[in-house]
């Protein structure tokens, strides 16, 4: 990234389209938000308070009060603390959606220490990566990710595993399934313990912590979020106790809606900035009850959604389009929900439609990024949801476009790298002052994503500036080539790539999952690019594949496309 120092930005009132979104968003939605300076565990002590009765959690019909998670925390905390859990240490939580993430979570932040997010999709030697790269002494985590972590105790910094199961949640016969595959993974039918391995429920019963631990909300780290694993230059966002406090904050009043009367869907992992402030911490500053589910099934989680009817849905794409799948054979009636929040990924038209077509309110678009709590622009839920935008800025969040490499801001309507500045913004990369540099500057974060602003303040997101393929002296966006692509009958999927080339620099390449059994036509395929694409744009090399590789959030992942090509049905096109 080029080394670039933004001016001094305006004010927000003297920009007019900052103006234009300031005076358009609702009347219950303030332009700016008080933050209280407190620590994020004040979210849930806040609503064990006025809300001490109603449900925080769900699972498998089971629920929780507020009043009951905070009194298993506060014990929680008390175990941890006399395990060495203070300020400046970490606590890894390497746990799926279930009531005991959110206790552990908030009896991390009690004692003053920084939870460590922990992917249940790492495998052994990422977790051992950071838990050695942090000085990790404790994590908590579920019986069967134990094999993950255990490595770990013979060697490095871990002192104590804390396990716990989900066996006893569950329906007899699924209970004993659950112990059966315990059995098969870790050698042992009832969880053990010594010295250095603990049952969460056997710390529950340790006293109240009686005081939380006083931190400073501005500069204490509340959370670490690993970006990846040991390779492709893995960083760890640190987000202090301000910013996900703000970023809670400004989606409870971007939410509307009255506290404590309102439920969401906790499937979204919580190990994702995503799932965690979108769907738990917001759902604490709301007072409202979390729905959990441990990992996404279509059949199950449709079941639960018409079971609890929550009225606020956080999703991805992938999760709405397999949802869409499991409801064309009967119809649905799910109008109690006020709207789906969607993000991580672009949302196809043909998907937003289909799931309409229930009775929603409403499919609402944002952005955001782990460096950003994550959330800094969303769309609003009225009559002014503009499909296809993520919106505009969330209170006391500034946002410009900027050319990449003079940094100069560029007009409406042209596209420029979005730099975002607001109190969610990261305090920096752990152990990273190099890579903080590169994307933080005068407070302004550098999203790398490039984006065009429509003239009443929507943004439109254009495709990341990495991702840019630079072909003959043109730039060509690989969001608008899969999309022209994805219009064609027989494509289920398309994902597009710069490779080399010694004319032209970079030539366009396309990897194709063929739509069912179709079988297709590269001659035909290319004659319809010909009709809807420029010749800059048209794909040079299509190949077909079976699969495209994704995140857990559906995410074509286009880095791995150019590092090393998908399994290939043998059918290319040069």
């Amino acid at each position: 990234m080029s080394s670039i120092t933004l001016s001094p930005a305006p004010s927000l009132a003297a920009k007019p389209w900052q103006q234009l979104w300031l005076d358009d968003y609702a009347c219950d939605m303030p332009s700016t938000v008080p933050y209280p300076r407190v620590p994020l565990s004040e979210l849930l002590e806040r609503a064990a308070r006025r809300t001490p009765d109603v449900a925080g959690c769900t699972l498998y019909g089971q629920s929780m009060t507020f009043a009951e998670m905070a009194e298993q925390a506060r014990r929680l905390a008390h175990s941890l603390a006399d395990m060495g859990a203070r300020p400046g240490k970490h606590v890894g939580v390497l746990l799926p959606n279930i009531p005991e993430y959110l206790i552990a979570l908030q009896a991390i932040w009690l004692t003053g220490a920084t939870a460590l997010q922990l992917s249940p999709l790492m495998v052994a030697e990422e977790v051992g990566h950071w838990l050695e790269a942090t000085g990790c002494p404790i994590v908590v985590t579920l019986d069967l990710l134990a094999p993950a972590v255990m490595g770990a105790l013979k060697h490095g910094p871990l002192e104590h595993v804390i396990l716990t199961s989900l066996a006893r949640r569950m329906a007899m016969w699924r209970g004993m399934l659950y112990r059966i595959e315990r059995l098969r993974r870790n050698g042992y039918l009832r969880m053990p313990h010594d010295l250095h391995r603990h049952r969460f429920s056997d710390l529950l019963e340790a006293s109240p912590l009686e005081k939380s631990v006083e931190v400073s909300p501005r500069e204490d780290v509340a959370v670490l979020a690993p970006t990846g694993g040991t390779t492709a230059s893995p960083k760890a966002v640190m987000l202090t106790h301000r910013n996900l406090v703000s970023n809670a904050l400004q989606l409870r009043n971007w939410c509307g809606g009255d506290d404590g009367v309102e439920s969401l869907l906790g499937v979204l992992p919580f190990f994702h900035a995503y799932g965690l402030t979108v769907s738990m911490l917001t759902g604490w500053a709301k007072c409202s009850t979390i729905h959990l589910y441990p990992r996404f099934e279509t059949r199950a989680v449709l079941e639960l959604i018409e079971t609890e009817r929550p009225e606020i849905v956080p999703a991805v794409p992938a999760m709405l389009s397999a949802l869409n799948h499991q409801m064309r054979d009967k119809p649905h009636d799910l109008s109690f929900i006020r709207f789906v929040i969607s993000g991580a990924s672009a949302l196809e038209s043909g998907v937003r439609t289909e799931f309409e077509k229930h009775g929603i309110g409403a499919i609402v678009e944002g952005y955001g990024l782990t460096e950003a709590s994550p959330v800094t622009h969303a769309n609003p839920s009225g009559a002014a949801n503009r499909p296809g935008s993520i919106g505009r800025p969330l209170p006391d969040t500034e946002a410009r476009l900027v050319d990449p490499d003079s940094g100069v801001e560029v007009e409406d309507g042209r596209v420029g790298e979005l730099v975002v500045r607001g109190p969610q913004i990261m305090k920096g990369y752990f152990n990273n002052p190099m890579a903080t540099e590169a994307v933080l500057k005068d407070g302004w974060l550098f999203t790398g994503d490039m984006a065009r602003r429509d003239t009443e303040g929507y943004y439109y997101l254009v495709d990341r500036k990495r991702d840019i393929i630079k072909t003959s002296g043109f730039l060509v966006f690989p969001a608008e080539v899969e999309e022209v692509l994805r219009g064609y009958p027989d494509v289920a999927e398309a994902a597009v790539v710069g490779v080399p080339d010694h004319e032209r620099g970079e030539v366009v390449k396309a990897m194709i999952v063929p739509r069912g059994d179709a079988k297709l036509d590269l001659g035909a395929l290319e004659s319809y690019c010909k009709l809807h694409l420029g010749k800059q744009k048209r794909p040079r090399q299509i190949e077909i594949v079976r699969e495209l590789p994704k995140n857990f959030l559906g995410k074509v992942l286009r880095r791995k496309l150019r590092e090393s090509p998908p399994s290939s049905n043998g059918n290319g096109h040069k």
